[in-house]
């Protein structure tokens, strides 16, 4: 097992960007269950538009994620808990939205750490 996946330890909860609904709104798919490292750094980043930001967190997942999408530190049972289950993430205390993402190859190509920034 390489260090890129035994650093995943940890959980997030997963909302990939929404799509407009056609009715001024946005419709928001399901949230899905990740594996990740979580860490609440602040970092500055540039984001697509070109413009500094800086970061609340640095979230390291087990897959590719989308712009604009939602993370949120937990399980989905976690969020159940809460009576907080919702396909809107904006309601979420805590749910952070993805600014921007990164991706690094390890040395040999054969395993990517994927990197993204929220605030």
């Amino acid at each position: 097992m390489s260090i890129i996946t035994r650093m995943r330890k940890q959980k997030a909860v997963y909302w990939a960007t929404p799509v407009p609904d056609g009715h001024a709104g946005f419709t928001w798919t399901a949230p899905v269950e990740i594996s990740c490292r979580w860490d609440d750094e602040q970092k500055i980043f540039v984001d697509p538009s070109g413009e500094e930001k800086l970061s609340t967190a640095i979230i390291y997942p087990d897959r590719v994620l989308t712009l604009e999408g939602y993370l949120w530190e937990g399980t989905l049972v976690d969020l159940e808990e809460d009576n907080a289950v919702t396909t809107d993430p904006r309601n979420i205390d805590g749910a952070r939205q993805i600014k921007q993402l990164a991706k690094t190859p390890n040395l040999r190509n054969t395993e990517t750490l994927y990197t993204a920034y929220v605030i």
